[in-house]
């Protein structure tokens, strides 16, 4: 299956759905996207200090350094 997007004229898009259903096109409503509820979103992520990314990479080094036993 294709997918295909056009841009319809408003006067004619009632009449283009009609036809295009008629043929067996599937037609999905276009998803509007809000760029604030995006914005809001971004503001809420938290960064991390240098301490932060101290401690995650002396854990990584430790996790290196481990060896296993011995049977």
């Amino acid at each position: 299956m294709e997918r295909l997007v056009i841009n319809i004229p408003e006067s004619k898009s009632s009449l283009v759905k009609q036809i295009l259903k008629g043929l067996g096109v599937t037609i999905q409503q276009e998803s509007k996207s809000n760029s604030s509820i995006y914005k809001k979103k971004l503001t809420k992520v938290t960064t991390w200090s240098d301490e932060d990314v101290n401690i995650l990479e002396e854990s990584k080094k430790a996790f290196g350094d481990f060896k296993p036993q011995q049977w």
